[in-house]
C-alpha cells in the first residue's frame, strides 16, 4: 500500500479554520497594500489623518497588516497552522487592543490608532480564539469526509 492509498492522502480539503485563516490573511494583506496608496511611505510612524474605511493608518500600520495577512495565507495550508494563526490573532490583536486603549490620541502612538481600530482589534482577537479553539469534526478529502484527520 502506498501513501497515496492512506485515508486523507492526496488532495485534502480545507477545514473551516483554514478557510477563515486564508480569508483573514487575504483581507489583511489587501488592506495593508491598499493602505500604502493612501499613506505613501513618508512619516512611517507618524500621526496623521489618513484613514481607510474609517480606520486611521500610517505606513507602519500598513506593514503590520501585510505581515498578518501573509502569515494567514501561509499558515492556512494545514489545520495546525490555522490554529497557530488563530492564536497569533488572539494574542497579537488582544495586545493591540490594550495598546490602543492606552495609546489612542497620544503623541507616541506609533500605529495611529483610533476607536474604530480598537473595535476591530478586539473583534479580530475573538475571531482568532474561534479559529484556534473551534471544533472540527471531519476533514473533507477528495474521497469524502475523513474522521482520522481530526486534531
Amino acid at each position: 500500500m502506498s501513501n497515496a492509498d492512506l485515508p486523507g492522502a492526496g488532495s485534502r480539503g480545507r477545514t473551516w479554520p483554514q478557510w477563515l485563516s486564508l480569508a483573514f490573511g487575504v483581507v489583511y494583506l489587501a488592506i495593508g497594500v491598499i493602505g500604502f496608496f493612501i499613506t505613501g511611505f513618508d512619516d512611517f510612524f507618524g500621526m496623521s489623518d489618513d484613514t481607510l474605511l474609517g480606520f486611521m493608518i500610517n505606513p507602519m500600520h500598513n506593514v503590520v497588516h501585510i505581515v498578518i495577512g501573509l502569515a494567514g495565507i501561509a499558515l492556512a495550508s494545514t489545520l495546525g497552522g490555522a490554529r497557530a494563526y488563530g492564536w497569533l490573532l488572539a494574542v497579537g490583536y488582544g495586545a493591540a487592543f490594550v495598546y490602543g486603549l492606552i495609546a489612542q490620541g497620544e503623541d507616541w502612538d506609533f500605529l495611529n490608532i483610533n476607536t474604530a481600530d480598537n473595535v476591530l482589534h478586539i473583534v479580530t482577537a475573538v475571531i482568532g480564539l474561534v479559529i484556534a479553539l473551534g471544533p472540527v469534526k471531519t476533514v473533507d478529502t477528495a474521497r469524502g469526509p475523513d474522521q482520522s484527520l481530526r486534531r
